[in-house]
């Protein structure tokens, strides 16, 4: 198995920075998350540097819905990173890890009155997504007297080769106004007294493998760009969304590194401007690629069943780790307490929800397991305990941060108190 270089086999145990996972298991109890903070910022420092070798004027929005802890958001705020926003709480995390107002960007489909007045009060760009939100939005503005900028999100209807439920530049995608119908919106935008439209926005999907699609869609926006210019937006940013994949299966993924990314957009989006004779900020939102190889899941064996084949049973299902089942998603997985034992038996590691869908990796050779070992599910920092659940009834379990030789908790484990705290007696049953 290939290993990414912040993961190591040191005395048969699966190391990652410098701690034992079989000690962090020890210490914090199972099913734990353990995120690296020290490969994030290396991660972070690559993107944006392969970028910045090609244009200062680089902005970098972290995806906050990939992973929404607190630790992260200041391990990004702690290098410059703004944020990509869905919701009034992906804003007061942002705000809270330190980043200022201006380095946001509030994005969706479906935003509510309370998120369009919240942008407002906290003078966060929006990114419109139909011309109905924009009327909101102004209202919004007016009723607070002032002025929001805002970008409008363009629908490319781009095809990408990634899974269906992820691609969300195709036509046929909830997500954006259709190219051909954006200058109609920004003409509106340019009526309205309390709108100022100073971007444009769009991003084409997730955990895509190939550069290609990422230069079509600059190519989309230059030529969009230049009809905006001539209806008198000025643009100070151009925002490309994210979307660069990871190598997930490291034996026969080719995913794209940050440089290879870099030379593909990079000299579209130049030429581009420089016809235009404009030298907008070129944003970019990426999440999995920062953060998704940095944390692992560490989960217990409780049992070893042989029926039609041999089942290693954990206690983290997709209450936990939910992509293999909602997305069929590999993960790698490795037996973190006999890590350098030979491969000689097949296992589908299976968790404790009542689903037959449970399984968070199928048909993978492993070490000969028994009750009370160790498996790591690796690359989880990205829609992992971002996409949990407490289904069937299951506390969410804790999140441990590195730095070093440091080690310590950003969420402790919920308890049973946890999932009943919210819940009310109605009257009828007291």
């Amino acid at each position: 198995m290939i290993l990414p270089s912040h993961l190591t086999v040191r005395d048969g145990h699966l190391r990652i920075g410098e701690h034992d996972t079989v000690d962090l298991a020890e210490r914090f109890g199972t099913p734990l998350y353990v995120t690296d903070e020290m490969r994030i910022r290396g991660n972070f420092q690559r993107l944006s540097g392969a970028l910045t070798a090609h244009y200062p004027k680089i902005r970098v929005l972290y995806a906050a819905k990939a992973n929404g802890n607190l630790a992260i958001f200041k391990t990004l705020a702690s290098q410059g990173a703004g944020a990509d926003v869905f919701s009034a709480g992906e804003v007061a995390l942002a705000l809270a890890a330190g980043m200022l107002p201006s380095s946001l960007l509030f994005n969706g489909s479906s935003k509510t009155p309370a998120d369009l007045a919240l942008a407002v009060e906290k003078g966060i760009r929006v990114s419109v997504d139909s011309p109905d939100e924009l009327r909101q939005l102004d209202r919004a503005a007016g009723a607070a007297g002032t002025t929001v900028e805002i970008a409008f999100r363009v629908n490319p209807a781009i095809e990408v080769p990634t899974h269906p439920k992820i691609a969300t530049g195709l036509a046929t995608s909830k997500f954006g106004i259709p190219a051909g119908q954006i200058l109609d919106a920004y003409r509106e935008a340019l009526a309205l007294e309390h709108v100022k439209p100073v971007g444009i926005h769009c991003h084409i999907g997730s955990q895509i493998l190939d550069v290609e699609p990422f230069a079509h869609e600059v190519e989309v926006l230059i030529d969009v760009a230049r009809d905006l210019l001539d209806i008198g937006v000025n643009l100070s940013f151009i925002d490309i969304g994210g979307g660069l994949g990871i190598p997930y299966h490291r034996e026969t993924d080719r995913a794209p590194t940050p440089e290879e990314y870099a030379e593909a957009v990079m000299p579209v989006f130049l030429r581009g401007i420089k016809e235009l004779g404009i030298e907008p900020e070129l944003w970019v939102e990426p999440g999995r690629w920062l953060i998704g190889d940095s944390t692992v899941l560490l989960t217990r064996v409780n049992s070893v069943k042989t029926a039609h084949k041999t089942f290693a049973n954990v206690d983290a299902g997709f209450n936990l780790l939910v992509r293999p089942t909602m997305y069929d998603s590999y993960h790698e997985v490795v037996a973190a307490n006999r890590a350098d034992a030979p491969a000689v038996r097949e296992y589908s590691v299976t968790g404790p929800i009542c689903e037959t869908g449970d399984i968070l990796a199928k048909d993978r050779m492993l070490p000969e397991l028994e009750a009370g070992d160790l498996i790591a599910v690796l690359d989880a920092g990205a829609y992992g305990f971002a996409m949990s659940s407490q289904y069937n009834s299951r506390p969410r379990c804790a999140e441990v941060l590195l730095a070093g030789e440091k080690a310590a908790l950003m969420r402790r484990a919920e308890t049973i108190d946890d999932l009943t705290a919210p819940m009310v007696t109605v009257p009828w049953q007291e």
